[in-house]
């Protein structure tokens, strides 16, 4: 399948920001791979697509069989200039119990690191090549209500931190760390106290436009970059003092 065409790969585009990167991709004249559990969604995607694309289930969660999926995937395309890393869960889970927090390790860790190494694999052999991660604002600081999706965020951004130093002498090489707010996708919808939110759509431009420059941290929108440096800035104790009053009026708030 080789063509005087770009090619990219977008892992999770059956919906939210993904679906929005593939559509972005395709338009500007791409070949895309479209990957995620959803075949009928991915079927419906490609319908969409002003351009060539090619679609592939893969579930990150079983990650030695999404490795060999992917792989058999890069060799079909025969090229590759970007992969997008998307796939992600967020789930809820004030009680803290094990199954969801395993689900978001499993997906959101493990999954991306399966799926960063195979591309990190594919471009260290070509010798160019763009990974996009994206990873989150919540990578920033733990979470009471969802510890282990704003940890498997901080493992995203690190993973990808520690990609830029192992391939810091070859410029050729990209690793671009997205790092999204509040997005209007079905992940955030619904829920309380959210602000600055942004389509799907918006992000997608922003996605785009940092994997065609190769910037190494991109947060979208990009006043989200000012913001997180005062938060970072918060002592734990206050941190934890601000968040408890937070859930506090947001359960009121859902309960009216």
């Amino acid at each position: 399948m080789r063509s005087s065409k770009k090619k990219a790969i977008v892992i999770g585009a059956s919906t939210g920001i993904g679906r929005a990167v593939a559509k972005k991709l395709s338009a500007e004249g791409y070949f895309v791979g479209l990957t995620g559990r959803s075949l009928e969604r991915l079927q419906e995607l490609q319908k969409e697509l002003p351009g060539e694309s090619l679609v592939r289930t893969i579930d990150v969660r079983d990650t030695h069989e999404a490795i060999h999926t992917l792989r058999n995937l890069l060799m079909m395309l025969q090229d590759l200039d970007i992969m997008v890393i998307n796939a992600g869960v967020l789930f809820q889970n004030e009680k803290l119990q094990w199954a969801p927090e395993e689900e978001m390790i499993k997906v959101n860790a493990l999954g991306f690191a399966a799926m960063a190494n195979v591309a990190s694999d594919y471009f260290l052999q070509k010798g160019s090549g763009c990974i996009v991660g994206i990873s989150s604002v919540a990578a920033h600081r733990g979470s009471g209500r969802s510890p282990a999706y704003n940890a498997s965020k901080a493992f995203v951004s690190n993973y990808m931190e520690g990609l830029r130093q192992k391939f810091s002498t070859n410029p050729a090489i990209k690793v671009v760390d997205i790092r999204p707010g509040f997005v209007d996708t079905a992940m955030v919808r619904g829920r309380k106290g959210l602000f600055g939110i942004i389509s799907a759509e918006r992000a997608a431009e922003d996605i785009y436009k940092a994997a065609q420059k190769g910037t190494r941290i991109v947060y979208v929108p990009a006043w989200w970059g000012i913001l997180i440096w005062f938060f970072k800035l918060i002592p734990e104790s206050v941190y934890h003092w601000g968040y408890r009053r937070y859930l506090a009026w947001d359960k009121k708030s859902s309960a009216a």
